[in-house]
């Protein structure tokens, strides 16, 4: 699907990673031994991951570290993804969590598809419209007036199960990149 200008992402979020500061420097590598760290550390609270992967290239796109995963990190995220390739298409395949489901996302598809809708039209969360409830958000997400960002939600919860290690992955090397 790539070669006809479609991306087809798996998008997920990890909530809970523990971040850890060690208390003390790392012993660096010297002839014959390894670069040592000692176990202690001191737990700095914890963070959540969103992440998306090409399914295609395998690669973990815009990876988002952030202490909490309300509607506008997830817009966020998937608006840092899209712009990796511009005049492509993009499917995100996602599972029903909330916050893929957001008023913030659907304001992302809208600018997205370059298309004008009325307030009336968008509606208010919890009175009418597109944003009246999560139903009519996703059927807006899986099907926008021009497909170039789309959102295929899986029924279940089971796209976490593929992340999980990537994630864990690219959380260490991050928390060893900020120290």
């Amino acid at each position: 699907m790539a070669d006809q200008g479609v991306h087809v992402h798996s998008s997920d979020e990890m909530t809970g990673i523990p971040a850890h500061e060690h208390t003390h420097p790392v012993y660096p590598m010297i002839w014959g031994q390894e670069e040592r760290r000692e176990f202690e550390y001191i737990r700095q609270g914890t963070s959540g991951l969103i992440a998306s992967r090409d399914v295609v290239t395998g690669q973990i796109e815009a990876p988002f570290i952030q202490p909490t995963r309300p509607g506008v990190d997830f817009a966020n995220h998937i608006g840092a993804v899209v712009p990796w390739h511009p005049q492509d298409r993009h499917i995100f395949v996602l599972d029903n969590l909330n916050s893929h489901q957001s008023e913030e996302l659907v304001r992302l598809v809208i600018a997205h598809v370059h298309r004008n809708i009325s307030v009336k039209e968008l509606g208010k969360k919890g009175k009418a419209g597109i944003l009246w409830t999560q139903k009519p958000v996703m059927t807006f997400c899986k099907i926008p007036p021009t497909p170039s960002v789309r959102f295929l939600y899986n029924p279940k919860q089971t796209l976490g199960q593929t992340l999980p290690m990537d994630i864990q992955r690219l959380s260490a090397q991050t928390h060893r990149e900020k120290t």
